[in-house]
């Protein structure tokens, strides 16, 4: 039995127009003690929906569904009172998708690819659930330099990074680096408690929804360059 099982479970909103494949992530989620499918949905209107009933602590978002696509609910979803605890986990085709960077602006707290194996699924539900953003540096990389660097300025890059201490922009830079908090504290010889509590400044001072965006600020501002 896994370990989270004694708490709650992960609840999980499956959102994909495609039946067989909601179909299969449920019959693969609902075997997990720590996890459990709360709904579905067909479409990004019904997502939205079925999150404001539901509640979902996590909800698997199709990028292309029909009434609504997946950006357009991730957006709602993310900005709707009550539910700033459900995290999205964006779910794709091509790790080259140039929407999927726009779901992370939207407020989204990662991505997987649909063709991931069960093991992977699983642990990324359980990477958003616990509050971590789930981004491969490399494939981030590479969405934000074909996207969005060579649309950003450095000069407001510098502006927006002004509210930060030296220390703040260090740890946000390990932070689109992809290193989580133990990693930064080895890094700049930091307790894990005290890189969080940098992280969470950061985050708040940047009006950031989760680490997820902090990531993409950090790109965007030119703190992390996005060449390989």
């Amino acid at each position: 039995m896994n370990p989270a099982a004694a708490a709650r479970p992960i609840r999980v909103l499956v959102a994909d127009d495609e039946r067989l494949v909601r179909s299969g992530f449920t019959l693969l989620l609902d075997v997990e003690d720590d996890i459990t499918v709360v709904a579905e949905a067909t479409n990004g209107v019904e997502a939205v929906e079925s999150a404001r009933s539901a509640r979902p602590d996590v909800v698997l978002m199709d990028i292309r569904m029909p009434r609504m696509d997946g950006i357009q609910a991730t957006a709602q979803i993310t900005r709707m009172r009550g539910l700033e605890r459900v995290r999205i986990l964006i779910l794709t085709t091509y790790d080259t998708d140039a929407n999927v960077f726009e779901a992370l602006q939207a407020g989204a707290s990662g991505f997987l690819l649909k063709d991931a194996g069960p093991a992977e699924l699983l642990h990324a539900i359980r990477v958003v659930a616990a509050g971590e953003a789930l981004l491969a540096p490399r494939i981030t990389r590479r969405l934000i330099s074909q996207f969005t660097a060579r649309r950003t300025a450095a000069a407001a890059g510098q502006e927006r990074l002004a509210v930060l201490t030296e220390r703040e922009r260090q740890v946000l830079a390990l932070v689109g680096q992809g290193l989580n908090n133990d990693e930064i504290g080895g890094e700049l010889f930091l307790s894990p408690a005290t890189a969080r509590t940098h992280v969470s400044r950061a985050m708040a001072k940047l009006g950031a929804r989760d680490r997820a965006q902090l990531v993409v600020i950090a790109y965007q501002t030119g703190l992390v360059s996005p060449d390989p």
